[in-house]
């Protein structure tokens, strides 16, 4: 008999369980324009950016995807909306609480990754070269 406490499927903390809440959320905050939303909205904390800022802020990123991220975002209680009654309306986003958390995580991520992208290019060299026959030498 195992000392680990049994879980039923979809319950909190079986990370590698496709229907884990926590997993779930991980697929939501793993996105890469997820991390650069929130790393443009803790540069500003507490302060607020209106959409058009945030897209700036963010090259490459599309309309329809800041959109969508940011909607995701608002529903999970990382980011607060912020809608001014003029015509036309006057939206603004801001980092929670909880959003300010999740930034040093990402922060740490992405230092991990700019570290360690020169071995991961080479990798991908040499796996590209072993495939084409040309291995490095």
């Amino acid at each position: 008999m195992s000392d680990e406490p049994s879980r039923r499927s979809g319950e909190r903390g079986d990370v590698l369980d496709p229907l884990c809440p926590t997993r779930q959320l991980l697929d939501r905050i793993g996105t890469k324009w997820t991390s650069m939303v929130v790393k443009v909205l803790a540069e500003t904390a507490p302060g607020e950016l209106r959409f058009a800022e945030l897209r700036r802020g963010i090259p490459g990123i599309s309309q329809k995807m800041l959109s969508v991220t940011l909607q995701s975002l608002v529903r999970d209680g990382l980011v607060a909306r912020r809608v001014e009654p003029t015509v036309p309306p006057a939206v603004h986003y801001r980092l929670t609480e909880l959003g300010l958390s999740l930034e040093r995580p990402l922060s740490a991520l992405r230092v991990w990754a700019e570290t360690h992208m020169p071995e991961i290019d080479r990798s991908n060299r040499l796996a590209e070269a072993r495939q084409t026959g040309q291995e490095e030498r």
